[in-house]
């Protein structure tokens, strides 16, 4: 969080990434640390596994334990109005080198406007990004008039399974309203609501 909040306060871009990344935060007093420091026994012993089956593994909030890795995904919206997003991936097990998901890219995994609402996805990166999946959204409330859920549901439900891709997201829109759709068999998903109401979900029917 040091780095994104240094990123944005004391800089003039969006985006850093690799080695300017680390430089960068250098020059702001922000740790580094080995990449040792990052090590799970777990999630070694699954890479191995995914090596040896030539097979890449992504999570797409499926409910199998087995390959469930785990984007985080939040949004929110103040007393104030204003609307914020913020996402953080599992990763795809055994990726190639290089290899970026949609989390990261404004507008793909992660996007909010204020006149219109808030979106955190989770899925198959590739095909949120060739959607602009979380732009998109905001696209359909603002140019085609739709509802969150309506403008939610089309793109899970509709585009992104023609480009046989799959996933889910959550949102919230500037009136409070909240879609989290999935075409998976089920998402962790929850909400909280400004008169203390909240609920947790993983399934369809629930």
């Amino acid at each position: 969080r040091r780095v994104r909040g240094a990123v944005m306060e004391r800089s003039e871009h969006v985006m850093l990434i690799g080695k300017g990344a680390e430089e960068f935060a250098k020059t702001q007093g922000i740790e580094i640390v080995d990449p040792s420091y990052f090590y799970t026994e777990d999630r070694w012993l699954a890479m191995k596994k995914a090596q040896e089956s030539s097979n890449v593994k992504m999570d797409p909030n499926s409910g199998d334990k087995e390959n469930k890795y785990g984007t985080v995904g939040a949004v929110a919206l103040d007393v104030h109005g204003n609307l914020a997003a913020a996402t953080s991936t599992g990763g795809m097990t055994n990726k190639k080198f290089g290899r970026v998901g949609d989390s990261s890219i404004i507008g793909a995994g992660t996007y909010a406007d204020n006149d219109s609402c808030a979106v955190s996805c989770t899925g198959t990166g590739e095909y949120f990004i060739r959607l602009a999946a979380a732009k998109s959204v905001t696209d359909l409330m603002v140019y085609k008039n739709l509802s969150i859920k309506e403008a939610s549901d089309e793109i899970i439900f509709k585009n992104l399974p023609k480009l046989k891709g799959d996933g889910g997201l959550i949102a919230v829109d500037k009136n409070g309203n909240i879609a989290m759709p999935f075409n998976t068999s089920a998402m962790y998903r929850g909400y909280i609501k400004s008169d203390g109401s909240r609920k947790v979900m993983i399934f369809k029917d629930e």
